[in-house]
């Protein structure tokens, strides 16, 4: 697919705390998605760490997603993810990330318009709850779009982007520029090129993180800590920047 000569493309890098946070912001990241606990997909972070957030000059989406698991949410959890968009908003944060589904993996458009009312006024991602609504994906983003979502984050119904690929084009080419389609899960610098010289991309969503040893044996004996753990790499978010200028 032929590109244009140095398009604008925007990295986002995920974070779960103030170190990433740190990290994204010196490699570059023009948005950030602020969230707990990546290894379980993300979370809603605290209170705090959006406060924090709230004082830098990109923009930054908090995750609204209230636990592990699936996107089927109950009506206890529709009103604290209310209250966690409401403090994101009161944090002055930009945007936030959401998502609900039902079952079958369908969006659940009720619970979706009802938080979207509660976000009036702030940027809005539909995160990869959207990844369950396959095989019909052309059904999720046209209601995607009804709802009026800024962006789809994706990897194409695939386990990564790179192996969702063909997807991703079939709904870069749907969306007709009427929503953003954000590639996510699996970019890196070594796969980030075949995506570009594949895709339309305008944005794209990665962690930039790498495996790091956990010098706490006390903490790993009581279960405070793994032996290893993820941490945002400021190299890594520095190198998809730059392959992402062209």
């Amino acid at each position: 697919m032929n590109q244009t000569a140095n398009p604008v493309r925007r990295l986002e890098i995920c974070v779960d705390d103030a170190a990433g946070l740190d990290a994204a912001v010196r490699g570059g990241a023009d948005r950030i998605e602020l969230c707990s606990a990546l290894a379980l997909g993300g979370l809603t972070p605290s209170v705090g760490f959006m406060q924090m957030a709230g004082a830098l000059a990109l923009p930054v989406y908090a995750m609204i997603r209230p636990r592990a698991g699936d996107f089927c949410f109950s009506s206890a959890e529709a009103d604290l993810m209310e209250r966690d968009i409401a403090a994101a908003r009161e944090a002055g944060l930009a945007g936030v990330v959401l998502g609900a589904g039902l079952p079958d993996g369908r969006l659940d458009i009720r619970l979706l318009e009802r938080l979207l009312r509660a976000a009036e006024g702030l940027g809005t991602t539909l995160h990869r709850a959207f990844d369950l609504a396959g095989p019909d994906f052309d059904a999720a983003l046209d209601q995607a779009i009804g709802l009026g979502f800024e962006r789809v984050l994706t990897s194409g119904g695939a386990r990564t982007a790179p192996d969702g690929l063909p997807v991703l084009a079939c709904l870069m080419e749907r969306a007709e520029g009427r929503i953003t389609i954000m590639p996510g899960s699996g970019i890196t610098a070594a796969t980030l090129p075949g995506l570009i010289a594949s895709l339309p991309i305008t944005e794209v969503h990665a962690s930039c993180s790498r495996s790091v040893p956990v010098h706490s044996p006390a903490a790993e004996r009581l279960g405070f800590a793994s032996p290893t753990e993820r941490r945002t790499d400021e190299g890594a978010v520095r190198a998809l920047k730059a392959l992402l200028k062209g």
